[in-house]
Parts: C-alpha cells; sequence; structure tokens
C-alpha cells in the first residue's frame, strides 16, 4: 500500500525515524480537504506511544476534513542545512502516514498532559493543571495511528 522509498540508501532506521519525531517541535499535517484538494497545516504535537498527539479547537477545516476521511500524513523536518556552494541542503526528515481520530473526553486530559510536558518539561504539576484547566473547555485532542513511517538524510548525512 505504500511506496518504498526510491533513493533507499538515504532512508534512516525505524529508531533514527522515531528520534527524529521524538525530537521535533513541529510538523505539517497534509488531510484531504474540501473539494479533493489537499489541506496542510503546521502543527505542534507529541510522539509517544508509537503514536502522534496533537490539540486544535472543537471546529475547522481540520476536523471536517478528518470527519470525512481520517487518513493523513504527517511530515517533520529535522534538520535543513543549506549548503549554497553545493546547491543542496544537508537534511534529514520523517513522515508518517496513518488514520486519526477525535479523541474522546475520557482520554483527552492523559493526552495534553503529555504534549504539554513534552513543551515545558520543568513546569509543576500544579501549574501544568491549573493551565490545562484554563483551556480545557474548548480543547480537542487527536490521536494518529502510524501505519507506515520513514525517515530521509541527505546522502551526505548517511552513515
Amino acid at each position: 500500500m505504500f511506496r518504498e522509498m526510491r533513493r533507499k540508501n538515504q532512508l534512516l532506521s525505524d529508531a533514527e525515524t522515531a528520534e527524529i519525531l521524538e525530537r521535533g517541535t513541529s510538523g505539517v499535517l497534509a488531510v484531504s480537504g474540501d473539494g479533493g484538494y489537499p489541506y496542510a497545516v503546521p502543527l505542534s504535537y507529541v510522539y509517544s506511544g508509537g503514536k502522534i498527539y496533537f490539540h486544535c479547537a472543537r471546529s475547522g477545516h481540520k476536523l471536517d476534513a478528518l470527519r470525512n476521511d481520517p487518513k493523513a500524513s504527517f511530515c517533520v523536518i529535522d534538520r535543513d542545512n543549506v549548503v549554497k556552494e553545493e546547491y543542496t541542503t544537508y537534511f534529514k526528515s520523517a513522515i508518517v502516514f496513518g488514520k486519526i481520530r477525535i479523541m474522546d473526553e475520557s482520554e483527552k486530559h492523559g493526552a495534553i498532559e503529555i504534549l504539554a510536558k513534552k513543551y515545558y518539561p520543568d513546569d509543576s504539576a500544579e501549574h501544568r493543571n491549573k493551565m490545562i484547566d484554563a483551556e480545557y473547555a474548548p480543547l480537542c485532542m487527536l490521536e494518529m495511528t502510524i501505519e507506515h513511517m520513514s525517515g530521509k538524510a541527505a546522502k551526505e548525512l548517511v552513515k
């Protein structure tokens, strides 16, 4: 179902790809949008337990698209160094494909807490919960179950 990478010598291992997902702070989520046009949106995320979690509002283009078709891809760029003398970039990136579901209320708090800990790991539990509670009502959490992932690096960075 998923294509093999054409330049296999640039393929990263699953472990290296997971490291990119763990290290990253933002990526681009692509879904099937209105009228069959792709809809891609940059998002903060957390990769945890082999899944990716996103937060969003309870309504909007992204949620409408996911209700129509839960299939999505998500791309994270880990490194992007322009080497002008060589007319190239030394890059590392990861792309995942999977299905996204809207989490129910009983699961939402655990997911937003994992996300909050990623972006502010030294925060106290008391302050973190206060901040989560202040934004909780309008918050929607999404969970992406990964069906396929791959990482790629510039040939100059492949070991």
